[in-house]
C-alpha cells in the first residue's frame, strides 16, 4: 500500500509475510525507495524473502545490488527491456546469495514461459556490451523527464518525483479522462487508469524531445 505522498511506509512490512515483492521505482508513480529504506526492510525481514524488482532503476533510482552480500534473503531482480531497448526478447537477470539463486535453478522450468533462444542470448550480450549508448540513453531520458517536469508544472500539473523513463502526473482543474481522449485524437497516446485514487491522474511515457514538444504544446492548447 502507498501513503497520501503515494509512498511506500516500511513501517507496513514490519509484521510476519509470506515474502516481499516491491517495484523499486515504483510503477506506474515513478517513485523510489532511497537505498537506506531498503537495508531496514531486510534488517526487519530476516525471515522472508525480499524482491526488489529494479526494471526502472538505471533511470534515477539507488540500486540495491550492494546489500545482497549482507542480505542472504534479498533478491534484485532487473529487465533489459526498459533502459537497454530489448523489450521483446523477455531477457533480465536475478541476483542474490548462492543459496536464493540456487533454489530458483531448482524451480526454475516450473514457471519459465519465457526460455532464451540464442538470438536473445546474442542480443542481451550485445546491450550489455554497449555501455556507451546505455549511458545516452539514460542521460537522454533524465534530462527530457527533468525538462517535461517543470514544464507541465508550469501548466498546473502535480507531478510526482519520478525516478522512470514516464511521469505520473494530475491536473487538479482538468479531468484525465478528458485530457487523455483529447491528446488520442491528436495522435498522442497518454494512459488513464480508472482505479480508485488514481483516475484523475495520467501516466506519461519520456519520449524524445520532439515528441515532448508535440505533448506540452497540444496539453498547452
Amino acid at each position: 500500500p502507498l501513503d497520501e505522498r503515494f509512498q511506500i511506509d516500511i513501517g507496513d512490512y514490519r509484521q510476519p509475510n509470506g515474502g516481499i515483492i516491491i517495484a523499486n521505482p515504483n510503477a506506474p508513480t515513478g517513485c523510489a525507495l532511497p537505498l537506506a529504506d531498503i537495508e531496514a526492510l531486510c534488517q526487519a525481514n530476516t525471515e522472508s524473502v525480499v524482491v526488489i524488482d529494479e526494471a526502472y532503476v538505471d533511470f534515477g533510482a539507488e540500486s540495491a545490488v550492494e546489500l545482497i552480500a549482507r542480505f542472504p534473503q534479498l533478491l534484485v531482480v532487473h529487465t533489459l527491456s526498459k533502459s537497454r531497448a530489448l523489450a521483446g526478447l523477455r531477457v533480465g537477470w536475478a541476483l542474490g546469495q548462492h543459496d536464493l539463486i540456487e533454489a530458483l535453478e531448482r524451480v526454475k522450468t516450473c514457471f519459465n514461459s519465457y526460455p532464451l533462444d540464442r538470438l536473445a542470448q546474442a542480443g542481451a550480450i550485445a546491450a550489455i556490451e554497449d555501455e556507451g549508448y546505455f549511458q545516452n540513453i539514460c542521460a537522454k531520458v533524465v534530462a527530457t523527464r527533468e525538462r517535461m517536469t517543470s514544464q507541465l508544472r508550469a501548466l498546473g500539473f502535480e507531478v510526482l518525483p519520478s525516478a522512470a523513463n514516464f511521469l505520473f502526473a494530475r491536473h487538479p482543474q482538468r479531468d484525465a479522462a478528458t485530457i487523455a481522449a483529447r491528446l488520442r485524437e491528436q495522435g498522442i497516446i497518454v494512459r488513464h487508469f480508472k482505479s480508485a485514487r488514481i483516475e484523475q491522474f495520467l501516466r506519461i511515457s519520456v519520449g524524445d524531445e520532439e515528441q515532448a514538444r508535440l505533448l506540452l504544446g497540444a496539453l498547452a492548447e
